[in-house]
């Protein structure tokens, strides 16, 4: 390579310039150039990681010395071929024949060497894309090859017909070159590139609380925060994802607190996904529950390190060593009795203990050895997510790489923006965040959903255009899989008989709280009544909600958000059902009770009374009647009866007449005689038994 092929833009010390770019200036293909990098000891990840102007001198220093030993050795081969020429010009002309033919065949087999396999899988490299023409022009062939190639695998083409990358793949041995996959706009831009370590810096542990609700996780997190959170929570139980930074004599912690309601087991893996430490709290009267095993296993799944926490032992009920015991059941042995779980006994209330506790885990979190890179493009995660009437869509992330500032643009989910303010979680504006970093951030073009990959990228078009592809998928999706619903629930409906479902419109405040309490009312469904979540978002109930709700023949309820004036009136005339809750427990109660009112009732059967035929009278327009007594409690008029003959069944039927001697009756109790006619039945025999029953209908419970 010479001097005139080395990059003029490397030459100004450029950064961040992709790998691929480089690679084409050094007419290189991306796998040699990687290869070359790696044998000058520089690591890549992939032809669209970045190189920084460090790199690309040392680059630029190694190819110039490669250039220049090429220019020796090609004046030296230059000299050598003129000497050998002078030397020939004095042999003969059969000499130069037999060495003409000797130097054609050698470009022969050269020619043979450098057009094979090993050769052009390297050089060759075919974008998808490309269309048939294009592509047989690049291989040297005739169009009508490629063609008869594709044809042969069952794919029809045209000269001008562009080819996928499967397609690519299918052919690609049949003519010796290498398919690339076209890269989409969130491989280019929303790739997660390895750190270099220099680059690290130590970053802030992320510790989640979990544990059974009530049991005093939200209590804790006041006492170290010094704050009053639970007030700020209805029915004084957390039903949001809180993210809070504190300042500690050993340094900064980041706290996250997950409900622990039943309801909220979504938002605690959530919660896990992103932790790198796990408090859990369990209760030293209570103990072990079951949203403290799911915590468990959250933690567990996520593979981050457990510290328990054995909460109130400052009450008289306090049972902190059957706690332990119970943590050996759940494979979490305390180290105090020889196992690597690290147990505090604290009291939340009266601060006993805290100090260890926050101790320990920074001690724990100093073992993890955490960082991350501050300078790049942040990646964070959505915590929480809500619509707020004033200042529009707005999230709680937490950032885990590089810093993010005001006026960053940004994708998360199906949704972009640019950050137009962060706040934190004291409620002060700030103008950028960094590694570990919990902050609201408001500039969303709707609302995430909470979970969510939240990335920066460099401008607003490149968000916006990742955005729009997003939800023209989720369009797509969703409209494919409605399609299935109604051609499934048409077909179980068929097979059934009489499917029922209640239709539910849910609106919340909060993404996270909205996701969760649609999943517990799906739950509340059985084969028998369905629960159908028919719409769910994020904001008031307004009246396009009640015209759904119309349509839908749909209940509407809300959690911690109420109707507008348009919707109250909208559902006043139309007769539908809004209802709003701020706990989560009334909610899932008024729909289970909702749903048993549409259940089957359970039909049960009482049997009223007996009577044994003794004779059998002919009586002049009554037909036949069974002269009976009654001798065990009563025989009803116009009641199912039964005709026993021998304890097996005869007929079904009512009683057509019921009387005592001449008279009409009701009813006839236990030791009184009667006369007994039954509808659409005369063939009594003496000692038939005739059992009056009554069936009631009971309402079920789920």
């Amino acid at each position: 390579m010479t001097d005139q092929q080395i990059p003029q833009a490397n030459q100004g010390g450029h950064a961040n310039v992709r790998v691929y770019a480089i690679a084409k200036q050094y007419d290189l293909s991306s796998k040699d150039f990687i290869q070359r990098l790696a044998d000058y000891g520089v690591s890549v990840k992939s032809h669209m990681s970045t190189l920084d102007a460090k790199t690309l001198e040392l680059i630029e220093t190694k190819f110039s010395e490669n250039a220049d030993v090429a220019d020796t050795n090609t004046a030296n081969e230059k000299a050598d071929k003129e000497e050998a020429a002078e030397l020939d010009s004095n042999e003969t002309k059969n000499k130069k024949k037999v060495k003409s033919k000797k130097n054609k065949k050698e470009k022969k087999n050269k020619r043979k060497k450098d057009v094979g396999p090993s050769t052009l899988n390297t050089e060759i490299e075919i974008e998808e894309g490309v269309s048939v023409g294009r592509l047989a022009n690049t291989l040297n062939k005739r169009p009508t090859e490629i063609i008869m190639q594709l044809m042969k695998l069952g794919v029809m083409a045209n000269v001008n017909q562009n080819l996928d990358f499967e397609t690519l793949t299918s052919i690609s041995s049949s003519f010796n070159f290498v398919p690339v996959r076209q890269l989409t706009l969130e491989e280019i831009n929303l790739v997660d590139e390895s750190d270099d370590p220099t680059d690290l810096i130590p970053r802030a542990p992320v510790i989640t609380i979990m544990g059974h609700v009530d049991h005093g996780k939200t209590s804790l997190l006041d006492a170290v925060r010094q704050s009053n959170v639970l007030q700020t929570e209805a029915g004084n139980i957390t039903q949001h994802i809180g993210a809070y930074h504190v300042e500690l004599d050993g340094g900064k912690v980041v706290f996250l607190d997950t409900p622990g309601h039943a309801a909220f087991t979504a938002m605690r893996s959530r919660g896990a996904e992103v932790t790198d430490l796990v408090v859990l709290i369990v209760a030293a009267d209570d103990g072990i529950m079951p949203q403290t095993i799911e915590a468990i296993s959250h933690a567990k799944a996520a593979n981050v390190p457990i510290v328990v926490a054995i909460n109130k032992i400052d009450v008289a009920t306090a049972r902190p060593d059957f706690v332990k015991q119970q943590l050996i059941e759940q494979d979490l042995m305390p180290e105090e009795w020889g196992g690597q779980t690290t147990v505090v006994e604290i009291s939340a209330l009266e601060r006993l203990g805290v100090d260890d506790l926050l101790e320990l885990i920074l001690l724990e979190a100093e073992l993890l050895e955490l960082k991350a890179n501050p300078d790049k493009l942040a990646r964070a995660t959505v915590v929480e997510a809500k619509l707020d009437r004033g200042r529009g869509a707005a999230a709680t992330i937490l950032v885990q790489e590089g810093t993010l500032r005001v006026g960053d643009a940004f994708v998360a989910g199906m949704y972009s923006g640019r950050v137009r303010a962060m706040i934190d979680d004291w409620g002060k504006p700030i103008e950028e965040a960094g590694p570990s970093t919990p902050v609201e951030v408001l500039g969303f073009n709707g609302v995430p959903e909470a979970g969510d990959a939240f990335y920066a990228v460099r401008s607003e078009k490149v968000a916006k255009e990742i955005s729009d592809k997003r939800q023209a998928e989720h369009r797509e999706n969703k409209l494919g899989a409605n399609s299935r619903v109604t051609l499934e629930a048409l077909f179980e409906q068929v097979k059934s008989g009489n499917v029922k479902d209640l239709n539910v419109i849910l609106k919340g405040d909060v993404q996270g709280s909205v996701q969760a309490i649609a999943q517990s009312l799906i739950e509340q469904g059985n084969k028998e009544v369905g629960v159908n979540v028919i719409h769910q978002a994020v904001g008031g109930i307004t009246e396009a909600d009640i015209l759904l709700a119309t349509a839908s023949n749909a209940i509407v309820v809300g959690f911690n958000v109420h109707p507008t004036t348009e919707a109250l009136r909208t559902s006043d005339s139309e007769g539908i059902d809004v209802r709003s809750y701020n706990v989560i427990y009334e909610l899932i109660n008024d729909v289970r009770s909702a749903i048993e009112g549409m259940l089957e009732p359970e039909v049960r059967e009482v049997v009223l009374g007996r009577a044994v035929i003794r004779e059998i009278f002919q009586v002049p327009r009554a037909g036949i009647v069974a002269g009976s007594y009654v001798n065990w409690g009563k025989v009803v008029h116009n009641q199912p009866l039964r005709v026993l003959r021998n304890n097996r069944l005869i007929y079904e039927g009512k009683t057509d007449s019921l009387r005592r001697f001449q008279d009409n009756v009701n009813e006839v109790a236990t030791n009184y005689e009667c006369g007994i006619s039954i509808d659409g039945f005369d063939d009594f025999k003496i000692d038939d038994v005739l059992e009056c029953y009554t069936e009631e209908y009971i309402a079920r419970k789920l």
